[in-house]
């Protein structure tokens, strides 16, 4: 199967401490940085280390009491602001050389871009296009990146997840005929992008242990025992992936969104509570800026271990700003597709935005009533501007599975 797209991904090495040593004017590849808050004591979770450290062996995630010792460790509390300001620097550089719509934010330090359209307009090659936004980005922030590029997302990310470490410009490729040779013997299946331990270890139970093995797999087998993650298993062993970025892309102009990576896997029922106060926090959003949306999107990211999840969208009869209107098309998206999967990503979106104005009312709606529920959103509204979010919660907010409080004094789930 012949694909005409040329996608790839850039990836920013060790990016927290990167930063970290870009900041202080320290050579990276030289000097034993570690992000963690030291005082918080020796069960902290190491969020980078220097690639200095990095080609000693030492993981990129670890406690604080786990470093090896033997170094005279630089710490560098963790700044979530200013990693998100350097992340939007680079993505910044790269619509320099790629229009936005072709450009996927995949997380704070790795993004695809779907290139196929410019390599006529640049006359270069893929790896010329790569190589030239990879440049730009060290040239300009001083931080170093890695690319792969392939026919898909999935070669894309294979080719920088296995390959792009063993380059010496830092840049790999995969096309669909590299599939045999590239991508079927690469084990154990944990390292492939999707397939978590869980996952691997039962497909290990099924006799299949390389990308080779699950790729002549019989298909009905594979389905019966995955259902419909199985068919995608099989897909991406055979170089398929039929993702595109512009599905998954909401130009920035035009929607509001919001997401989060859960710190626990959330069962079905449990994450219905996740929306809600995702719906909360947008929809005040939404009325800060005087707008009115006429779609709403949901996201929904399966744990590693089961891989998968689905995006789906919901157009409205009106355009509305309420809370309640928006959590019910949410819901109403959710127990329509939502599978009995413990769930880690959640994002939702509100899309054909307009000025907020006239509302045309329907035979069903009550006008007064109505009425009375958008003034007092719009005075919760205020009060949580001049006092904060937390200020007035749902009591949901206090039980175990409430994210809402935590995440209002976060980060990309790290303190600011």
């Amino acid at each position: 199967m012949k694909n005409n797209k040329t996608i790839a991904v850039i990836d920013l090495k060790a990016f927290y401490s990167f930063v970290e040593c870009v900041d202080r004017g320290l050579d990276a590849w030289k000097v034993p940085l570690v992000v963690a808050d030291k005082e918080r004591g020796k069960n902290t979770i190491v969020l980078s280390v220097s690639p200095f450290l990095k080609e000693r062996g030492v993981p990129s995630r670890l406690r604080i009491r786990d470093l090896p010792k033997g170094y005279d460790y630089i710490y560098a509390v963790p700044r979530m602001e200013r990693y998100v300001e350097k992340s939007a620097e680079v993505v910044r550089i790269m619509m320099e050389y790629v229009s936005d719509e072709d450009i996927h934010v995949y997380s704070i330090d790795e993004a695809f871009l779907d290139i196929t359209s410019y390599l006529d307009y640049y006359h270069k090659t893929p790896l010329e296009i790569v190589s030239m936004i990879i440049n730009t980005i060290k040239e300009r922030t001083g931080l170093q990146a890695t690319g792969g590029i392939g026919d898909n997302f999935f070669l894309a990310k294979v080719a920088l997840d296995i390959y792009a470490k063993h380059e010496k410009n830092g840049i790999a490729t995969i096309h669909q005929e590299d599939v045999q040779k590239k991508l079927w013997p690469i084990t154990p299946l944990t390292k492939i992008w999707g397939i978590g331990e869980r996952t691997a270890l039962k497909l290990n139970k099924m006799g299949i242990y390389t990308m080779g093995d699950l790729a002549n797999a019989d298909k009905d087998y594979i389905h019966n025992a995955f259902g419909i993650i199985g068919d995608q298993l099989i897909d991406h062993a055979n170089g398929i992936d039929e993702s595109d970025i512009h599905e998954v892309y909401v130009p920035k102009s035009t929607s509001l969104s919001i997401g989060q990576v859960l710190f626990k896997d959330y069962k079905m029922d449990e994450a219905r509570l996740i929306i809600r106060e995702m719906c909360d926090d947008l929809s005040s959003k939404l009325r800060k800026e005087n707008k009115q949306t006429e779609l709403v999107s949901l996201y929904i990211g399966y744990s590693k271990d089961t891989m998968g999840g689905f995006s789906r969208q919901m157009s409205l009869l009106n355009a509305t700003d309420d809370t309640e209107e928006l959590y019910n098309a949410l819901i109403e998206i959710y127990d329509e597709y939502i599978r009995d999967y413990p769930i880690r990503r959640v994002g939702i979106s509100f899309g054909k935005l307009s000025t907020n104005g006239f509302k045309q009312i329907n035979m069903f709606d009550d006008a007064k009533k109505e009425k009375k529920r958008h003034d007092l959103f719009k005075t919760m509204d205020k009060l949580k501007d001049k006092y904060g979010k937390n200020i007035l919660l749902r009591a949901s907010a206090l039980t175990e599975n409430s994210t809402a409080i935590e995440r209002h004094n976060q980060i990309g789930g790290h303190r600011k």
